[in-house]
């Protein structure tokens, strides 16, 4: 049973540097025929689970038109909310305003994901993004006084030229926000990205480590809950915990994945299959093995780690003796504490290549 939907919006303003998810140019032709065709796939594919968390994201939802938001969030009616508890929707700064926010707080959403990334003029050039600091702060108090009590932020770095003289700036920024929530991401440069194909090259390897380790000491109050995520207690992220906890959810839209009754597959990135209604690109059968690889890569992105009873439980078999676990625990690279397997936080920042080791 899956409990979590995550739906794609693939239209943007402006298409960024780095970005490798689905995305086209904002077209009212075109976002009118995707919203009809997202209803029918949802319509087709949807089988009644009670669902407790919804992610809108993209691509930027919010740059859609009030009236095609509205359509958007409609489509939502589709679902049983009973038990929702939490329901996310992206935007950026520009996009935010009154009317944006009343709207969303109409339709339940109560956590808000405000794609952000630096304050940095020679970053935002890089990555051709805008934001400013002032704005920002006068339109996160304003989804403060409208009543959206749970804020994420995203914060980028590693971009190059940066320097941790300019990271430290721009986190200093961020926490000025005070967001409940912060996602920080060490630029990848995608194949297909502009950054890629304008052979972007990617910082000092010792200056990203600086950086990723400044971000984790800076945020040592927060609950540093997953690689990337740091949240003020309470405020974990309920929807990517079902990601990183290995569990199943609907994908809806474009280029959007999922994971329903032991099949991961992915959608069409192609808009015209989509429309035609070929939403499902790729299949993934998941055996046990499988599962229980995910299992491991997911759940050892969590710094908790995951519970080797509840492991035993769901596969009846010895995490101990699937993988080779004991030479890890005897490097110290993972750490066995009150039944949590963890990566030892020294490690966590080469966290890959000790999933290789144990995969």
């Amino acid at each position: 049973m899956a409990s979590s939907v995550y739906i794609h919006i693939p239209f943007c303003r402006s298409i960024c540097s780095y970005c490798d998810f689905c995305k086209f140019l904002y077209n009212e032709k075109w976002t009118y025929v995707y919203l009809t065709s997202l209803k029918s796939e949802v319509v087709d594919r949807y089988m009644g689970d009670d669902i407790k968390t919804i992610y809108i994201g993209g691509g930027t939802p919010s740059v859609l038109s009030l009236k095609e938001i509205k359509r958007l969030l409609d489509i939502t009616k589709l679902l049983k909310t009973n038990n929702l508890l939490e329901f996310t929707f992206e935007c950026n700064l520009e996009d935010i305003n009154e009317e944006l926010l009343l709207l969303l707080k109409q339709y339940g959403v109560n956590r808000l994901s405000i794609g952000i990334e630096s304050f940095d003029k020679d970053n935002l050039k890089f990555m051709e993004r805008n934001a400013e600091f002032k704005d920002a702060e006068e339109k996160i108090k304003l989804c403060r006084s409208l009543g959206f009590n749970n804020i994420n932020l995203d914060l980028m770095y590693a971009i190059p030229g940066e320097s941790l003289k300019t990271l430290k700036k721009d986190l200093s920024l961020f926490m000025k926000l005070k967001p409940n929530h912060l996602s920080c991401y060490s630029l990848i440069l995608e194949e297909h990205t502009k950054a890629y194909v304008n052979n972007a090259s990617y910082i000092e390897e010792e200056t990203d480590y600086l950086m990723y380790k400044y971000i984790c000491n800076t945020l040592d109050s927060a609950n540093h809950y997953e690689i990337s995520n740091y949240a003020i207690p309470g405020y974990e992220s309920i929807h990517n915990l079902v990601y990183w906890n290995n569990e199943e959810y609907y994908g809806f839209g474009i280029g959007a994945s999922g994971y329903i009754d032991k099949i991961r597959y992915t959608n069409t990135r192609n808009l015209k299959d989509y429309l035609l209604g070929n939403y499902v690109k790729e299949k993934e059968i998941i055996g046990e093995k499988d599962d229980m690889d995910y299992e491991i890569m997911l759940g050892l992105r969590k710094l908790e780690g995951i519970n080797i009873k509840d492991f035993k439980k769901k596969y009846n078999k010895d995490i101990m003796d699937v993988y080779n676990i004991k030479p890890l625990l005897k490097s110290k690279e993972l750490i066995l504490k009150k039944d949590y397997l963890f990566i030892n936080p020294v490690y966590i920042y080469v966290s890959n290549e000790i999933l290789l080791k144990i995969i």
